[in-house]
């Protein structure tokens, strides 16, 4: 891989996202960057979904498409990570698009070979308005440790080396991607901030019950990584931060 461009595998996952999934598709078929593969699973959509992804395999010329019924969001994440070939891995969801035509071309220009490469996450809306980076902000600096206190890095504006990817804990529903991070960022031995707006991340509201269950999640993967006291002081630092930041 020295000397030359990396493969990058970008997996899309869908169901019944048709409504969404055209900005997804369109994004990535404007990439300048030449080494590129789409991996597409869907989970056998009743809508308009797969007609899409097969418009958009035909006009790409590297693409895997895989349509079944699945166990949830990171059982199809995990189907895409076993039919990615790259070098690399990016998860871009139905609904999230590149930052731009360059992106990845400039992210790696950046650096050679880091394990990690990662930026900013521009949240908009479903008009494509933007309302501002995600907080918090990326650290300059990143390792498994710097997300003690939650999601410090967007998953759609982090590319990481496909050997050290591993699979998503299906125990979790809605917080597996954080304990996959940790989990890969202990493997990873170097980490690259480029300073660039990776993505633009579509903004969702979570349902209460999910936001629950999300909080719960998240304490127990922390608590799993971080230790239990550890994790306890950490939250009443993230509650207090909370309640001013509102207030």
């Amino acid at each position: 891989m020295a000397g030359a461009q990396p493969l990058l595998s970008i997996i899309t996952v869908t169901y019944n996202a048709g409504a969404v999934l055209q900005r997804t598709l369109d994004s990535v078929a404007a990439q300048d960057y030449p080494q590129m593969e789409h991996v597409l699973i869907d989970g056998a959509s009743k809508d308009n979904t797969l007609s899409l992804l097969e418009a958009h395999a035909a006009q790409m010329p590297r693409t895997v498409l895989l349509s079944e019924p699945d166990k949830g969001l990171y059982d199809a994440m995990n189907k895409g990570l076993a039919r990615a070939t790259g070098d690399y891995v990016l998860f871009l969801n139905a609904g999230d698009e590149l930052a731009d035509s360059h992106i990845l071309t400039e992210i790696f220009a950046s650096a050679v070979e880091a394990d990690v490469y990662y930026g900013h996450a521009l949240l908009v809306d479903l008009d494509g308005q933007p309302h501002g980076l995600r907080q918090p902000l990326p650290p300059e600096k990143l390792d498994w440790k710097s997300l003690q206190w939650g999601m410090s890095v967007c998953h759609q504006a982090f590319i990481v080396k496909r050997s050290l990817a591993v699979k998503y804990d299906l125990t979790y529903r809605v917080c597996a991607d954080i304990d996959w991070m940790i989990r890969t960022l202990k493997l990873a031995r170097t980490a690259h901030y480029t300073g660039n707006v990776v993505c633009r991340f579509l903004m969702d509201g979570l349902s209460s019950n999910r936001r629950k269950l999300a909080w719960k999640e998240r304490y127990q993967v922390l608590e799993k990584h971080y230790g239990r006291f550890t994790n306890l002081l950490n939250h009443l630092y993230i509650a207090v931060r909370f309640f001013v930041k509102k207030n």
